[in-house]
């Protein structure tokens, strides 16, 4: 009696997995499913968050931004469907605490509400810093203000405490525990402080080159909400309505998803890697697999088993370890996913809702993928070995598998990463950027196998160095695979390596060691004697100081700017807000003029930087028009600047060569390295208290803070890659092993010692990986410099020791999968080994 193909796929899955033929195939696959589904995980339980917050987080059903006032329109399009309102506004500015309690200042992101406020969420505060929190429907009565926590120990103030705001003198209430639609930004790093609309006036410290945003939010019932939105997006693009933004559930793209989307991209381009890594992994171990299993299949074939039979009993046992590994997978990529909540602590919220189970199918779904495009193709020649092969094992080796069967494979597991990535531009770049550096690196590969052979001169050299230049000559093919396996898994670790390290200290060198650490705007005009006085009095020399106003661009030569006549989309966010102008009689000294000519005081010209002209397609001679507070101001380009922004200097986009200009509302702006003195900050904000001063150092250090903890989570992630290229050069390692044995016994019967045999396969593993090193580390600093150069826009010097370092890297790494894979070839007996290649 014939066994049935599932009882003869559960032998066969028994025996190999004792005898752990089935192994790597398994490791492959569960690193790949833990890779994918950790960030899905993930991504699933911070996309259920913002849908159950999403209201919140914009603070209304649909909410109006804009760089000045709302226009009225708005405001009464919503009393007449019937909804409610509430207008805040948000600015940076400088709080301080009095000279009582001991001066300290600290900047921070100003919001005035009024009642209403918020349209939907609750805020939570509490009584004292350290209480719990309250949910709470109140807003700060007037004469009051609540502030963050961490503000209050900053200044060294509690709640009951004064609060000095500009001009206004404020009593610390609560504290700030949960603030619905805080957003992101560079902001929303700052502490919070929130004032009562109608205390706003008399701090003064709105002014006219102040960066306010004002957010015009609306709520009520649903179909009202609707018809508002659409209401309000038709008429925010019309001409004359420039700098509104109409944000809502559907088409509101708050900052934090912003930044929290780009984190994702980074680990799903990770992960996309480690899934590709794996699949080379599973094709090379699935092929040594059907190699080991050729005489059995024989076997089978002359016991009377169909073809059929043979088939489908491969396929079901492939079928169940992909099961097994993807159901492992998906375990540990929940697991892994709580890492990443905790390294994105503060940018991703603690209470995220639990994940669905669609992570989890999908993760099955590419372990499956994974078996059947790499796994099944080679096991599918198990069924056509003809039964003869027990009598000639010569007779019907492994084959490459079919055109149709690769080419169907290939196109399901790539649609599937496709949709994993949910990107189809990341998923096209990782999938075309592997394919194209697994190209790139088999041709290096197959060049250097050539000139191998005729660099070693035989006559001279070791016998172990032509032993084992004859075995990597003799197997090309694999030499190809196996460097350019190693080679792609090493490229992305030594990218990640000099981003981390040799690309942030060139940015960091770049920055002048004097260069400004503090920039002060909103300096009054009256202000602008007495502030620099003190600047002088304080020894502080050779600073920036410029006048500062603002203008929005109209037209060019004469036509009207449309948010429709730019694709780019950095081009359609500058003609869409407004510039911070300048004007100055010299040209500054830290400007390059690239093209015309600055003619001091010359009248109705103005310099542009050569960046933003070639965003906006400008050139010399056109005329452009700024609506400057109201009032038309046109002129014509006479020079182009190059501005270094990394200088930290104070640089503007447009500038009128003009010693002055009288009719125009302006403040002063200040760029300067401040004095050693600890008081300086707050005596400086104590004596001027309008103004908003930077410290760069501190806001540099509070960015950073935020990219290390991506940065952080990616790195995490990369042990799934390196994991996975240590499988793939495993796996391609051991692919040669019968043979490996073949040969080395037959060198052993020919009077070869076992320390010569040693040598020669320690010499080709370690040329193997000494050229996967030497290739990966060489385009990783190509790649490292071509994003300095285009991307972060600076001068960077390749480290001479790179290729060298990942040259020895890659030949370490080879030689311990080569020791963990291969140790037993030379002990196996040699008659052995020679009995069963003639059997």
């Amino acid at each position: 009696m014939k066994p049935s193909s599932l009882t003869l796929a559960w032998r066969a899955l028994w025996r190999d997995l004792r005898a752990g033929e089935l192994r790597l195939l398994m490791v492959a696959v569960t690193l790949a499913v833990a890779a994918l589904t950790s960030v899905g995980f993930f991504a699933d339980r911070l996309q259920g968050g913002l849908a159950r917050d999403a209201l919140q987080l914009l603070g209304g059903d649909v909410v109006v931004a804009s760089d000045n006032p709302t226009p009225p329109a708005f405001a009464e399009r919503a009393r007449a469907l019937g909804l409610a309102s509430a207008t805040t506004l948000s600015f940076p500015t400088m709080a301080r605490a009095s000279d009582a309690q001991g001066g300290a200042s600290r900047l921070v992101a100003l919001k005035s509400v009024e009642p209403g406020y918020p349209l939907r969420g609750r805020l939570q505060v509490a009584p004292a810093a350290g209480a719990p929190g309250q949910p709470t429907r109140e807003i700060p009565a007037p004469g009051q203000a609540w502030v963050d926590g961490p503000l209050l120990a900053a200044l060294g103030l509690q709640v009951g405490d004064a609060l000095l705001l500009g001009d206004a003198r404020l009593a610390i209430a609560r504290v700030i525990m949960v603030e619905p639609d805080r957003g992101a930004g560079f902001m929303a790093f700052a502490p919070r402080v929130m004032v009562n609309a109608l205390d706003l006036p008399a701090t003064g410290l709105v002014q006219p080159a102040s960066r306010i945003t004002w957010r015009f939010a609306v709520a009520g019932e649903p179909r009202a909400a609707q018809r508002y939105a659409a209401w309000a997006a038709q008429e925010a693009a019309k001409e004359g309505v420039r700098g509104v933004r109409v944000e809502s559930i559907d088409s509101g793209q708050p900052e934090m998803r912003q930044t929290l989307e780009r984190a994702q991209k980074f680990l799903n381009l990770v992960a996309l890697l480690a899934a590709l890594l794996s699949a080379v992994a599973v094709a090379l171990a699935a092929r040594a697999f059907a190699a080991r299993h050729l005489d059995s299949a024989a076997l089978l074939r002359v016991l009377g088993l169909p073809q059929r039979s043979i088939a489908l009993a491969y396929a079901l046992e492939f079928l169940a370890v992909g099961l097994a590994a993807s159901t492992v997978g998906v375990a540990l990529g929940f697991a892994v996913h709580h890492v990443f909540v905790q390294l994105l602590a503060g940018l991703v919220a603690a209470d995220l809702p639990a994940a669905t189970a669609w992570p989890a199918a999908v993760g099955l779904g590419v372990g499956l993928a994974l078996m059947l495009a790499f796994g099944l193709p080679p096991l599918l020649q198990l069924a056509q070995v003809p039964p003869l092969r027990v009598l000639r094992r010569d007779l019907a080796g492994p084959r490459p598998a079919s055109l149709a069967v690769l080419a169907a494979g290939l196109a399901g597991f790539g649609l599937l990463l496709l949709a994993v990535a949910r990107d189809v531009k990341l998923g096209a770049i990782a999938l075309g950027g592997f394919a194209g550096a697994v190209l790139l690196f088999a041709l290096l590969a197959w060049v250097a196998v050539r000139l191998l052979a005729r660099l070693v001169p035989e006559a001279t050299a070791p016998r172990w160095l032509v032993l084992a230049t004859r075995q990597i000559a003799a197997r090309p093919a694999y030499a190809v695979v196996q460097v350019s396996s190693l080679a792609v898994g090493l490229l992305a670790l030594v990218l990640l390596v000099l981003l981390r390290t040799d690309l942030i200290a060139s940015w960091q060198r770049a920055t002048p060691a004097q260069a400004p650490d503090r920039f002060v705007i909103n300096i009054l005009p009256e202000q602008a004697q007495d502030f620099r006085a003190r600047l002088a009095a304080a020894g502080v020399a050779g600073y920036d100081w410029y006048p500062m106003f603002r203008g929005r661009l109209v037209a060019i030569n004469g036509r009207e700017v449309h948010l429709a006549d730019y694709q780019d989309e950095r081009a359609r966010r500058l003609v869409d807000r407004e510039f911070n102008l300048s004007h100055s009689a010299q040209a500054p000294t830290h400007n390059r003029i690239t093209a015309g000519r600055w003619t001091p005081d010359e009248a109705g010209a103005i310099s542009v930087e050569e960046g933003i002209a070639q965003t906006l397609g400008l050139r010399l001679g056109d005329v452009l028009r700024f609506d400057i507070g109201g009032v038309a101001s046109e002129a014509r380009i006479t020079s182009l600047r190059h501005v270094d922004w990394g200088s930290m200097r104070a640089n503007f986009f447009v500038m009128y060569p003009l010693a002055a200009m009288p009719d125009v509302p302006l403040t002063y702006l200040a760029a300067f390295r401040a004095p050693q003195d600890a008081q300086f900050d707050n005596s400086l904000v104590h004596d001027f208290p309008n103004i908003t001063s930077v410290d760069m150092g501190a806001t540099l250090a509070q960015v950073q803070g935020v990219l290390a903890q991506v940065i952080r989570a990616v790195e995490f992630l990369f042990v799934f890659t390196l994991a996975a290229g240590l499988v793939v050069l495993f796996a391609a390692v051991t692919a040669t092993r019968e043979e490996r044995a073949r040969e080395f016994a037959i060198m052993r019967a020919l009077g070869a010692q076992g320390r010569l045999l040693r040598q020669v396969q320690r010499a080709e593993l370690a040329g193997v990986g000494l050229l996967a090193g030497l290739l990966a580390s060489s385009v990783a600093v190509a790649m490292a410099w071509l994003l300095a150069r285009y991307v972060f826009d600076f001068a960077w010097g390749a480290p001479l020791w790179v290729p060298a370092a990942g040259a020895l890297a890659g030949a370490l790494l080879a030689l311990a999968a080569g020791w963990w894979g291969l140790r037993e070839v030379l002990r196996r007996p040699v008659v052995q080994t020679l009995r069963q290649a003639a059997s």
